[in-house]
């Protein structure tokens, strides 16, 4: 019994820049996106941006045969992949932030109270 298989990919590159009147501020920024799927074994995923005299930052990602995206080091055959989160660290910054501030003017009132 023989059974048919295909791979499929696909990829897009894109490009952009600017400048302006006088010359002296350029933008661009260029991003490429790769896609191979194979029934047997799922999709990859690879991604490459890259703003203009910037590092350019990649991305792989690889989903299972029923298009669950795979974490890394989770193995090919660990069922579902574990959830990613993404947290806003700025708020949290900001919050350090304030209280440092909160902080060192109680600290100078202290110094100014004694003076």
């Amino acid at each position: 019994m023989s059974s048919n298989t295909f791979t499929t990919s696909s990829f897009s590159y894109s490009t952009s820049s600017s400048s302006s009147s006088n010359g002296e501020q350029t933008t661009g920024h260029r991003s490429t996106h790769q896609s191979n799927t194979d029934p047997v074994h799922g999709t990859t995923v690879q991604s490459t941006s890259q703003n203009l005299g910037e590092p350019a930052v990649q991305e792989t990602r690889h989903y299972d045969p029923q298009g669950r995206e795979l974490l890394e080091g989770a193995g090919s055959g660990g069922g579902a992949a574990a959830s990613r989160r993404i947290e806003d660290v700025t708020d949290a910054q900001a919050e350090r932030d304030a209280q440092y501030e909160e902080r060192m003017e109680d600290e100078y009132a202290k110094r100014e109270g004694g003076a």
